[in-house]
């Protein structure tokens, strides 16, 4: 039986509470104002690509979810040094991803649909391995629904086809300010 901790007790209802809150207002504490202008970019071509606003938002207030909760963990120093080795390694593929999906956007039919599914499945992976001692069941399958969502090869299609080409200069142009800035 483990003992009582204050600490874990109020790790588990900050994360309860923000949990509950994932609106714009909370995601501000934890979301610069860049990565939500590519969220709100994203919410827009998943809602264009599935015609459907409430599965839009159901995979972004999915992200924004275990993004903040990632992020309360990491704030109170919740991972080991091996998990922490996984959270490196979790974001330099993070940053690959991103880099890979500017260098498809800046250089014209270069595009590999399969490239960044690859990278995106790796991402999921690494960070269900990583939050896999400290977030629920639930919480695991908001990341595979987020990640399986983007990591679509058709939404990757659609997302680099001439009609969507508004959205992802937008993704693009965040997503150069955040690897310009660290922030990715």
């Amino acid at each position: 039986m483990e003992p009582f901790s204050s600490r874990n007790l109020a790790l588990q209802a900050e994360k309860k509470v923000l949990s509950k809150l994932a609106g714009r207002s909370v995601a501000h504490l934890f979301i610069d104002e860049t990565s939500s202008e590519v969220l709100d970019e994203l919410y827009r071509v998943s809602k264009e690509y599935t015609h459907s606003r409430a599965e839009a938002q159901r995979v972004i207030k999915d992200l924004v979810k275990v993004a903040i909760k990632v992020a309360v963990l990491h704030r109170n120093q919740q991972f080991s040094p091996s998990e922490m080795a996984l959270a490196a390694r979790f974001r330099q593929k993070l940053r690959q991803g991103a880099m890979t999906a500017l260098s498809f956007g800046e250089v014209d039919f270069t595009f590999e649909a399969a490239v960044l599914t690859e990278l995106l499945t790796e991402c999921r992976d690494t960070l269900l391995e990583l939050v896999e001692h400290h977030l629920t069941p639930k919480s695991h399958g908001r990341i595979r629904r987020v990640f399986d969502h983007f990591s679509d090869p058709s939404l990757l299609t659609a997302l680099y086809s001439p009609s969507y080409a508004q959205h992802l200069s937008k993704i693009c142009d965040g997503l150069r300010k955040l690897l310009d800035e660290g922030k990715l």
